[in-house]
């Protein structure tokens, strides 16, 4: 089990490194470039705003279909065909929400068009996911890991082409962008559903309205704190784009997407990082073993790392700007970047906490925490974005991010007592403080920006390793877990 976990693990993260920086980096920053900050402030925002109401798409059925059909695969053609026709009435119902959202936010008619077409690439996401849960359930991890970047390569082979065929300053047209992704989601939806329903021996499908509700009770929960959380990590863009003047506002938008492209891609780690956590502390919570091993253990992995790469980038922060983007706004993305960069750290401690919590079971606590955080965005939002723009919705974030992970972490010491680890927690502060040193160091030597920035990581991380706060052996002793 160990060796087919661990396979797997490698698979999948081979395909996302390769497939998915290569998008956000590559082709996504491109397309950014091709259009302009302003045109892609529109679309940005518009995607965001499709963000805020998704939840309705799935409810958190999802991640309950994963656990049922793990645990009992002989349920995929009893429930398969009843899911997706909750899902159809989700999708629609979803649709209709988000467009009556676009008409009180105040949507041009050209904005409206693009945000129909947003909701449709949604609706067939979040499709996609539903059909790779039962992928998963199966254990055909392989074929889930596939599926998985399929998408996104599809999308690349579609850009690419646009983008080189049409590489002249505004030729290419941001609703290529967005039909793009449509045929790429339609593609892989359709081969998914192919191998879904051959697995599942469906025949026809029928509503089952008990079914409906015992589905929606039992991921209510989850629900909530999935909707509460997407509103105070989605809700800066759209009123930055909102709340300044029209094309003031869209050129906000294009800037904070810019600056926030980096740390899309750098969360992608720590996300399948608490993909693997999630089993892990369920299983071991379960059984009554102590997690606390674990979890300095996973701070080791993902939070110390976090703190080079934020230091490294604000240090660098322009020049990693001018280096993707083109135009008169690196300036501006450059004191964004380094604000959102820094949101890397928190981000990534609530990835290791707030899976504990969840897999815990204190999803009351979690929404009353991730409530309180997004009446604290959005009201930083409400007064900084009229002040200082883009820097303010940064400024916001940073904030509200703080607040989850130090609330995470209080939560967590009061659920499970771990003892207070005074050694580690001295050695973390003066790394911490050998960072900025080192990188105030390396930043004045007269040498190309690029050796100096991977100069200074090096010798951040091999700071690390001498005082104990990263060992090799760590990620190994993580996946042993797997055979708890």
């Amino acid at each position: 089990m160990q060796r087919k976990f661990v396979t797997n693990l490698a698979l999948v993260l081979l395909l996302n490194m390769l497939i998915k920086p290569f998008w956000i980096l590559g082709i996504d920053r491109a397309v950014q470039n091709a259009v302009g900050t302003e045109q892609y402030g529109f679309y940005y925002a518009i995607f965001n705003f499709s963000f805020l109401l998704n939840i309705l798409l799935d409810l958190g059925i999802t991640n309950f279909n994963n656990k049922n059909i793990s645990q009992n695969n002989h349920l995929l053609s009893k429930h398969f065909a009843s899911i997706v026709m909750l899902r159809l009435l989700l999708a629609a119902i979803f649709a209709v929400a988000t467009i009556v959202g676009g008409f009180i936010v105040g949507y041009t008619a050209d904005m409206m068009k693009m945000l129909v077409a947003v909701i449709f690439n949604q609706i067939l996401l979040s499709f996609i996911m539903y059909l790779r849960s039962n992928l998963a359930g199966l254990h055909l991890f392989k074929t889930d890991s596939i599926v998985s970047v399929l998408d996104r390569l599809i999308m690349i082979v579609i850009c690419g082409f646009l983008l080189l065929t049409y590489s002249e300053n505004g030729t290419f047209q941001i609703q290529w962008f967005v039909y793009a992704q449509t045929a790429a989601y339609l593609l892989t939806a359709a081969i998914t559903l192919a191998i879904v329903i051959d697995k599942a021996k469906v025949r026809r499908f029928h509503w089952r309205w008990p079914f409906f509700v015992m589905i929606l009770k039992k991921s209510y929960p989850y629900a909530v704190l999935v909707l509460l959380m997407t509103f105070y990590n989605r809700i800066d863009v759209v009123m930055l784009e909102r709340m300044l003047p029209f094309r003031v506002g869209a050129n906000a938008a294009g800037i904070y997407a810019s600056a926030y492209r980096l740390l899309d891609a750098a969360n992608m780690i720590a996300l399948l990082f608490a993909g693997l956590l999630l089993p892990i502390f369920s299983s071991m919570i379960k059984l009554k073993q102590s997690v606390e091993e674990i979890v300095r253990l996973s701070v080791s992995l993902l939070v110390i790392p976090a703190l080079v790469v934020a230091a490294c980038c604000y240090f660098y922060s322009y020049e990693l700007m001018d280096l993707l983007y083109k135009g008169d706004h690196i300036e501006e993305s450059s004191a964004v970047f380094k604000i959102l960069m820094s949101c890397f750290i928190p981000i990534s401690a609530t990835y290791i906490f707030g899976t504990l919590l969840t897999a815990n079971g204190n999803l009351k606590q979690l929404n009353i925490m991730a409530s309180t955080g997004m009446v604290i965005n959005v009201v930083l939002n409400l007064i900084l974005i009229p002040k200082f723009s883009a820097v303010g919705a940064a400024i916001s974030s940073i904030v509200t991010q703080v607040f989850a992970a130090g609330t995470q972490i209080f939560m967590v010491q009061r659920a499970f007592q771990f003892r207070i680890n005074i050694p580690f927690i001295t050695r973390t502060i003066a790394f911490i403080f050998a960072c900025v040193m080192v990188n105030m160091f390396v930043f004045n030597l007269e040498i190309f920006w690029m050796y100096r920035f991977v100069l200074a990581a090096g010798i951040c991380f091999i700071l690390a390793f001498s005082l104990r706060l990263i060992h090799i052996r760590n990620l190994y002793r993580i996946v042993k877990y797997d055979e708890v």
